[in-house]
């Protein structure tokens, strides 16, 4: 269930009112990400999580981790407009930034999981994506990895079976609530370092509140206020439809939330996205069809504001929105356990017509 003030928010938008600025309410990004009472983060659930997150084998043919399309050596995405799953699929959305995701109140496009941790057992089992059969033969092949047992036990100590499903999602929830980008230039600027951001940045951040562009992309992670977690914000996206960007780009093939909920009102919904880090991860929408930032401001000011951008406005929004790049943490690819003497991966592709050696 929505919240009133996303209820009302997006009936404004839905009815073409002007909504109010909230650019008093800059906000500087926390240097850590809240973690829930029921998943403490802890050191040893961090390492157990970073381990599986870059783990291949627990995708159906041993080829796909979780950092395969959400590479945290990058901008936390794949660069791509669709990411490539197994038997070379292809989703209809793009793969979202992990980094900051901690800050969201719900994950995916359509916030059809309300926390990272369901979130992260999803892509596992979808058929287009990882491809396992079910969680349990992720667990199976865990339980064939004798190293996971000692990394579980000490995640999760005390537990009789610590080797779950959800702890597993807990893990890996608890190591992309490390994943958080602060001290970007505009950080430092609202912490009161008015030489951090250029004269361009400082007139892209007043033309992003002039525009209204605050009206979704507030807080300190630009997605939206604090909300409870499973309490999505969603927007309408296009707002204002029957622009030439709509064809151009494929704005209204995919319906959003509607497509989780198949309720009229989530029809063309999506999560605000953040804007941190913005400038790493084009192409640029859900479906991933913008190629350049410069033309990813002039589609959002024409969908959702029905205003046209100037070059110099577009191009100082460009400068601010470059600015929201963060400091990013140091990551070490981390050791896999083995499987001695013996692989988890299934030898023989059961997809393919012949054996692959004959």
């Amino acid at each position: 269930m929505r919240s009133k003030a996303t209820l009302l928010l997006g009936s404004a938008l839905t009815l073409g009112v002007a909504l109010p600025s909230l650019a008093a309410d800059w906000q500087a990004l926390p240097d850590q990400a809240p973690s829930p009472a029921d998943n403490p983060t802890t050191k040893a659930k961090v390492q157990l999580g970073k381990t599986l997150f870059f783990d291949p084998r627990f995708s159906e043919h041993g080829t796909l981790s979780c950092n395969s399309c959400h590479n945290v050596m990058a901008g936390g995405d794949d660069n791509r407009p669709n990411s490539i799953g197994m038997h070379d699929a292809r989703g209809g959305r793009s793969a979202p930034t992990v980094w900051n995701a901690a800050f969201y109140s719900v994950q995916f496009w359509d916030g059809r999981a309300a926390t990272l941790e369901d979130q992260a057992k999803g892509p596992l089992v979808n058929p287009i994506e990882m491809g396992m059969g079910s969680l349990q033969d992720v667990l199976g092949r865990i339980d064939k990895i004798p190293g996971y047992k000692p990394l579980f036990e000490a995640a999760f100590p005390g537990e009789a079976q610590p080797i779950s499903a959800d702890n597993a999602a807990k893990a890996v929830a608890a190591f992309e609530r490390t994943l958080i980008t602060p001290n970007s230039p505009y950080d430092r600027y609202v912490k009161g370092n008015k030489k951090a951001l250029t004269e361009q940045q400082v007139r892209g951040m007043k033309t992003f509140d002039s525009l209204g562009c605050t009206s979704c992309h507030s807080g300190a992670n630009f997605s939206g206020p604090t909300l409870p977690i499973g309490t999505g914000f969603f927007m309408k996206f296009p707002t204002y439809p029957g622009s030439a960007y709509d064809d151009k780009y494929q704005l209204t093939a995919d319906q959003g939330r509607f497509e989780a909920t198949k309720q009229e009102a989530d029809r063309n919904l999506w999560r605000v996205p953040t804007l941190r880090n913005i400038a790493l991860t084009a192409p640029y929408i859900s479906n991933g069809q913008v190629p350049t930032l410069d033309e990813a401001v002039r589609v959002m000011a024409k969908t959702q504001l029905n205003k046209d951008l100037t070059d110099a406005q577009a191009a100082d929004l460009v400068a601010f929105l470059n600015a929201l790049t963060g400091e990013f943490p140091v990551i070490t690819m981390p050791r896999l356990p083995g499987s001695p003497n013996l692989t988890v991966i299934p030898p023989v592709d059961p997809h393919l017509k012949e054996k692959p050696h004959g």
